[in-house]
């Protein structure tokens, strides 16, 4: 069985690797990214480091909160997008989120990784059945479950 620091280190990687998926996506594919498509990417890179920063130090328990703390953020953010899919007369196209997301020093100062361009209706193309946010939904989900996981094994450790 895995070690948590273990777990935390895959989780780590799963969060950039799905950063790295979504860059691919962005400036390969070029699928425009949505507020709520960077919302998602802050709430992966949250998870991220924060489960790395677990792993490395032993914070194994305050680490995993952080984390789950943003994948439930990270759930939030999906939900609604997949809401906005949904229901195609409900936009979040350009409105103060985008303004207000794009404003921030990290999409001034990374424009190609946090800088929301795209409409969150037309985040419909799919990649293996699935479309990008419900692939998102999928991750966050086990990513949610994994660090529960985690936490309740810490408590009963």
């Amino acid at each position: 069985m895995p070690s948590n620091r273990q777990i935390l280190f895959a989780i780590s990687s799963i969060c950039f690797a799905l950063i790295g998926v979504a860059l691919y996506l962005q400036h390969i594919q070029e699928m425009l990214p949505c507020p709520l498509c960077v919302i998602q990417r802050y709430m992966f890179l949250a998870i991220g480091v924060a489960t790395l920063v677990a792993a490395i130090s032993g914070k194994v328990r305050e680490g995993s909160i952080l984390a789950l703390l943003a994948a439930f953020g990270g759930l939030y953010a999906v939900g609604k997008h997949l809401y906005v899919i949904a229901n195609p007369g409900f936009s979040c196209g350009i409105d103060p989120m985008e303004t207000f997301l794009n404003k921030i020093p990290t999409a001034e100062y990374l424009p190609w990784l946090f800088r929301a361009d795209g409409l969150c209706e037309g985040a419909t193309d799919s990649l293996l059945g699935l479309a990008i946010p419900q692939w998102s939904a999928v991750w966050f989900v086990v990513l949610t479950a994994l660090l529960a996981f985690v936490l309740l094994r810490n408590k009963r450790a």
